[in-house]
């Protein structure tokens, strides 16, 4: 007799998806794959980061420079610094964006839709920031979310 009382007892379903969950080194600067937007944001959010604390920097050696009036020695070893640290940025801002694009169904060269003056960086914003990527699985990989 069975147990009026009992917990329904139903099928376990395992998911079929072709997913597998990327490291944020694949996430930062791998150009394969597809990311959900909370991870689009959470990259972004490193990239604005890093700007502001590179922007500090630069206001400070200028205020340090200003007070020893010697603007091309602390200029030049800042400029040696940043040169690597703005190419890893693009770098990763690219990855980041093409994963995106891939997430929404679409190729990663969707990113240069960013170039067009006034309604790119819009576009973007919507495309990639706020809305949903393609359900299930698609040419770029399984369903992140």
């Amino acid at each position: 007799m069975e147990n009026p009382y009992a917990a329904p007892q139903g099928e376990i379903i395992t998911p079929s998806s072709l997913f597998t969950p990327l490291t944020w080194k694949q996430i930062l600067f791998s150009f394969e794959g597809r990311i959900p937007r909370r991870q689009y944001w959470g990259a972004t959010g490193i990239h604005v980061l890093v700007v502001f604390v590179i922007t500090f920097v630069a206001v400070l050696i200028v205020q340090l420079s200003r007070e020893r009036s010697s603007e091309l020695g602390s200029w030049a070893g800042f400029l040696i610094l940043l040169v690597p640290v703005v190419i890893v940025l693009v770098w990763s801002h690219f990855a980041v964006g093409v994963k995106r694009w891939h997430d929404r169904g679409k190729s990663g060269w969707w990113m240069l839709v960013g170039f067009i003056p006034y309604v790119g960086g819009i576009w973007q914003l919507i495309e990639c920031g706020c809305l949903r990527g393609t359900e299930g699985d698609n040419q770029f990989g399984g369903d992140p979310t």
